[in-house]
């Protein structure tokens, strides 16, 4: 049974982790954590060995949504390297950061995170000022399948200090950095909802790998739970990617939105009422 609804979620989370360029990890780590207090599922996994097994299935996530990406040409491959370059280091540091983050705090700070960036989204059109990041950095020009064209662009030394710390997050909750690095492309470097999706693939599965040698060492993996968890994802990211070319831009910015304002009140609520 314990397997069966690892199983699921992993599906589910690969699914809208590579619809939306989550990664994957924003669903799991909040799903076995509110299974695991709310129904007593897998007492033995604290939220740093969810964290762990997260970052595992987002290799596999991560690798499975790339390549369909790849094959519809929405990765801008040098943005997704660069992105790494800022986001390798801070994934090691947040590893260290999350062994001594007890499990209310951790579900607090999620949430707010999560929130904040919903709101972020919801006020984008009125974001008039991020036009400077495309003005002084590396500009790019993409069309998408609507014959819209889109000029985005970013600061390379802004680039890498902001991915820094969504390395740090992603250590530290073991999220991907695609729940904060979507966001900042389409906010503040314009980046079309499509090539922003399918570049955070890129880079959550190489940050991914980074990480999972850090939680590795630190004995944050539960193998066992991967059986169960690692296919699941992995065929839902196939799922996900696939949904994703089917939607128009808008409506993959609404869906990203909901589900980050969601998953967010659902984990303050758990941290408020945990404490």
């Amino acid at each position: 049974m314990v397997f069966i609804v690892m199983a699921v979620v992993g599906i589910m989370s690969g699914i809208l982790g590579a619809l939306i360029g989550l990664g994957g990890g924003v669903i799991l780590v909040p799903a076995l954590l509110f299974m695991g207090t709310s129904f007593a599922f897998f007492p033995e996994l604290s939220p740093q060995k969810i964290v762990g097994l997260s970052v595992i299935m987002m290799i596999f996530t991560g690798l499975s949504s790339t390549l369909a990406y790849m094959k519809v040409r929405t990765v801008d491959y040098k943005s997704g390297f660069i992105f790494f370059a800022g986001s390798a280091p801070g994934t090691i540091v947040g590893a260290f950061i999350n062994k001594n983050l007890d499990l209310p705090s951790f579900n607090l700070y999620f949430g707010i995170l999560l929130v904040f960036l919903s709101l972020l989204l919801l006020l984008r059109d009125h974001l008039n000022a991020v036009q400077w990041f495309v003005e002084n950095g590396r500009k790019t020009t993409f069309t998408d399948r609507e014959k819209k064209e889109y000029v985005y662009g970013y600061p390379i030394w802004f680039a890498l200090l902001l991915t820094f710390f969504v390395g740090v997050a992603s250590g530290l909750f073991g999220i991907g950095g695609g729940s904060i690095i979507v966001p900042a492309m389409i906010l503040l470097f314009l980046f079309p909802p499509h090539v922003a999706v399918g570049t955070s693939m890129l880079m959550v599965f190489l940050s991914a790998l980074v990480n999972s040698v850090t939680h590795i060492s630190l004995g944050n993996v539960p193998w066992i739970y991967t059986l169960a968890v690692v296919p699941g994802a992995y065929m839902g990211a196939k799922i996900g990617a696939a949904l994703n070319k089917r939607l128009n831009s808008e409506m993959l910015v609404t869906i990203l939105r909901i589900v980050l304002l969601v998953l967010g009140i659902r984990s303050i609520y758990e941290g408020i009422f945990s404490i």
